[in-house]
């Protein structure tokens, strides 16, 4: 049995970690699906082994549905219920919003894959995050499109913090390299009107910095069926092809799609047994967003057990973390212009699903 320096609740109640994920639309469910997935099979390894000091770990579930103002509210009753600490979420704007709230009220809050730089208004001592920052997984996707030729790319972009971040970071990415990426703005184009401007703008790659399903499978439906841009490369950065949904809704269509996934080449020894364990839950292949989840715990278990439940106490153990997780060993430090502590190495690839093996996927590039 794993023991802890620090001892059981008083009252032997669970020592508990609140939980932010999307479960109803307009969420991304199957993404917040696999996040928990994730979550719970670590919980219930570390309950298997003694818990944390001899009390049970416990997750307390909240659904974002994707809504920044339910996530913040969610935040301030997790912190009224008493939990050591908040983990999970998968979308980026809704995760900024609890990122704020977790700082404003003292919750340490391990975010688990939300990507975009800016998930606080300033510095704090109180939020870390598992995922790579927008920058630096965005560029590694503009280096992937750039080293394959592509130099004049269009974005099919709704509005939104994280859309307009990842647009800007490529804009900059391709002007520094002699390219050019042309925005099309999804509020008053429709998916055929979407293929004309591919045409008129001469465009060799379309990436979807929109919604899923929709209006993504729509606009991927429209550009396959358009005999004048069948070399036209589709992308999706942001991971929507990740998920079997994404295959289900658009089959062939949905295949030679490339994006971003956060997978070493090769799973630790952990990740190897996780993996096997989160199939036979989910039912199906987890993806990278379920060994995000449970990274989450491993790192949360680990800093409960060596630090205790006390907030401020987890929060100042961030830069004291070195746990191994499924995708390798796991540390935080400071990155210039992050204001959170960052994993500082988590992998990263370009993948797509193979055309001729559609649940196949293929890595095209890593950085």
């Amino acid at each position: 049995m794993i023991t802890s320096a620090h001892p059981p609740q008083p009252d032997g109640s669970p020592v508990q970690i609140g939980v932010l994920v999307p479960l109803t639309r307009p969420g991304w469910v199957e993404a917040g699906r696999h996040v928990l997935a994730g979550l719970e099979l670590a919980t219930r390894e570390v309950n298997d082994t003694g818990g944390i000091g001899g009390s049970p770990l416990e997750l307390v579930v909240r659904d974002t549905a994707a809504d920044p103002e339910k996530a913040a509210t969610a935040v301030d009753e997790l912190a009224r219920l008493g939990v050591a600490a908040l983990a999970g979420e998968y979308h980026s704007v809704v995760a900024r919003a609890a990122a704020g709230r977790a700082d404003a009220l003292g919750v340490p809050f391990l975010c688990s894959s939300a990507v975009l730089d800016a998930l606080t208004e300033q510095p704090t001592d109180w939020v870390a995050r598992l995922s790579p920052p927008q920058s630096r997984g965005w560029r590694i996707y503009a280096d992937f499109l750039l080293g394959a030729g592509h130099s004049r790319i269009a974005v099919a972009t709704q509005p939104s913090v994280y859309w307009a971040s990842g647009t800007r970071i490529l804009r900059d990415h391709f002007a520094a390299h002699g390219g050019t990426v042309v925005e099309l703005d999804m509020r008053g184009l429709t998916p055929a009107a979407v293929c004309e401007a591919l045409v008129d703008r001469r465009a060799t790659a379309l990436l979807l910095l929109v919604g899923h399903p929709e209006p993504a499978v729509p606009i991927v439906e429209s550009v396959r069926g358009d005999e004048r841009l069948a070399e036209v490369l589709i992308g999706a950065p942001a991971g929507q092809p990740e998920l079997a949904e994404w295959a289900a809704l658009l089959g062939e269509d949905g295949a030679g799609v490339p994006f971003l996934r956060y997978l070493p080449e090769r799973l630790t020894p952990l990740g190897a047994q996780v993996e096997t364990a989160l199939r036979e839950r989910l039912g199906e292949a987890p993806s990278f967003v379920a060994f995000e989840g449970y990274d989450t715990v491993t790192v949360l278990a680990d800093l409960l057990r060596t630090h205790g439940t006390d907030r401020a106490r987890i929060a100042a153990s961030w830069p004291r973390v070195a746990v191994e997780g499924t995708r390798g060993r796991i540390d935080f430090s400071r990155t210039p212009g992050i204001g959170v502590w960052q994993w500082a190495s988590p992998p990263v690839q370009v993948v797509d699903r193979d055309p001729a093996e559609p649940g196949r996927f293929r890595v095209l590039h890593t950085g």
